[in-house]
């Protein structure tokens, strides 16, 4: 298999670490959506990353989609996820919440890097600080309550804990004005307990966004 995309996406990263904790072998090609956006159109038109080129040469995108397909993979007494039922939907709503989160620190980062401090539109800032700042309110709330039965949020590693540990690193280097570890003190113990996960230590990059010149 091929993962294609850099290691200080959360997306990717995600997917990364559910491969490093599979024991899936793979090929990592670090390709960055602004440099290498037309090397990623060969595997995915959108230029978007994750894409997990499969062994039969199938390209899977979007890290949601990969993940299923590697839970498959490795078979229902070792995917990180239910394959029905409330435990699942549960498990869902924090990875979406996750994502979500991870898209719109994104979205806020790109328009730091890609617009004049005076062509910024500062209805879309706050919207953006908005969404994060509220959502991580609600994780972790729900991170606290979690807490009370163990290390992870659903008593056992999931995908959950994997899409919120990604989403809170990137933030963390994008936007660390957002975070506040005495605010939030349930969610920088979660952050600290994947980080130290050899899943997690093993597909570590710095942020750093390179926008190639037109």
């Amino acid at each position: 298999m091929i993962l294609i995309g850099q290691y200080d996406s959360p997306f990717v990263r995600r997917v990364a670490v559910a491969l490093q904790h599979y024991g899936l072998a793979y090929e990592h090609r670090p390709w960055s959506v602004w440099a290498d956006a037309e090397s990623i159109a060969k595997y995915n038109p959108l230029r978007r990353v994750p894409v997990l080129v499969t062994d039969s040469g199938e390209s899977l995108v979007e890290s949601a989609a990969i993940l299923d397909a590697l839970d498959d993979l490795v078979g229902p007494d070792r995917a990180l996820l239910p394959r029905s039922g409330e435990a699942r939907r549960a498990g869902l709503r924090v990875c979406a919440l996750a994502t979500g989160l991870a898209d719109k620190a994104v979205s806020l980062l790109y328009e730091h890097v890609l617009r004049q401090s005076d062509r910024r539109s500062q209805v879309w800032v706050d919207r953006c600080a908005a969404q994060l700042g509220e959502t991580l309110d609600v994780l972790e709330r729900e991170r606290e309550r979690a807490a009370r039965g163990g290390d992870f949020w659903f008593g056992a590693f999931s995908h959950a804990d994997i899409a919120v540990g990604c989403a809170l690193r990137f933030i963390g280097e994008a936007h660390p004005s957002v975070t506040d570890a005495a605010r939030r003190p349930a969610l920088a113990a979660h952050a600290a307990r994947c980080e130290a996960l050899p899943a997690f230590a093993a597909v570590v990059q710095p942020l750093h966004v390179a926008v190639k010149a037109s």
